[in-house]
């Protein structure tokens, strides 16, 4: 091959990666521009907590309440009953309770999951459980959950070829259903609601969390940011010192974020968006 071909090659590959430099940031910029958040925002940001432990009515929603922010709480109803009187005024200072099962099912790769083993789950059985979740924190709480959080993150049941996936249920009875340890903020203008993505902010310190809010905001994304106990010492535990770092930055009119729940964010989306 001759240098003149080669530098040919050369120039025309510099050149389409010109273009798809260019194409991309056509498209970015028509992707942001085709969603609004309200009110000049250019991100949301939802806070949710798995489980309902008791730590999160403990510690964690006096800690929300001096910042006047609303999170989500995904809760099994058997948790619930060993903090009653935390989750009912949870409820009346306005905090969002979503199902998260009735016994929290998941791969029975867990060991401690094998008695609940979603290899071992039908459909049906999965609908009525997710029935039957909502009747009991309705009995608990006097709400019907809207939202739902994916025990473990995982959307199936059965095994192999029997393999079948539970979306298309949380569909029908949900507004929305949130996974667990994914590594994206969700596309406001694309993203499926019944499989929201969750991103980790148990055991990260504030510039951590930062970083997942300042990736997100360039896109003009909803970041949901998924824990489970608040200060206490397990393994699974947002940071107190953490979230009281986090809340006063979430809240600052200058960042221009919006802190929401995941029901009323859900429910803005639908209702502004074209697909």
């Amino acid at each position: 091959m001759t240098k003149m071909k080669i530098n040919k090659i050369n120039t025309m590959r510099i050149t389409l990666s010109t273009l798809l430099v260019f194409w991309f940031s056509i498209s970015y910029a028509q992707k942001t521009e085709t969603f609004q958040w309200p009110d000049g925002n250019t991100m949301a940001v939802s806070l949710t907590w798995d489980d309902g432990r008791k730590s999160q009515v403990e510690v964690g929603t006096p800690i929300l309440n001096q910042y006047g922010v609303k999170a989500t709480f995904y809760v099994v109803p058997s948790a619930v009953e060993q903090a009653l009187e935390g989750w009912k005024l949870a409820v009346n200072n306005g905090h969002e309770i979503g199902n998260h099962s009735l016994v929290h099912p998941c791969s029975g790769n867990f060991l401690w999951a094998r008695d609940n083993a979603l290899e071992e789950y039908t459909l049906t059985q999965m609908n009525t459980e997710l029935q039957k979740a909502n009747e009991k924190t309705q009995e608990l709480l006097g709400v019907q959950p809207s939202v739902f959080a994916y025990p473990c993150g995982q959307t199936f049941v059965g095994r192999g070829i029997n393999t079948k996936s539970y979306v298309p249920i949380i569909s029908e009875q949900f507004t929305s259903g949130r996974t667990w340890l994914d590594e994206a903020a969700n596309d406001p203008a694309y993203c499926d609601m019944a499989q929201l993505t969750g991103m980790e902010m148990d055991g990260k310190d504030f510039q951590e969390m930062k970083i997942l809010i300042e990736l997100a905001q360039k896109n003009g994304s909803w970041l949901i940011l998924a824990g489970h106990d608040i200060g206490d010492k397990n393994a699974q535990t947002t940071e107190v010192e953490m979230l009281k770092k986090l809340l006063p930055y979430l809240t600052d009119p200058a960042n221009k974020i919006w802190v929401a729940t995941v029901g009323e964010i859900s429910e803005y989306i639908k209702a502004n968006r074209n697909l």
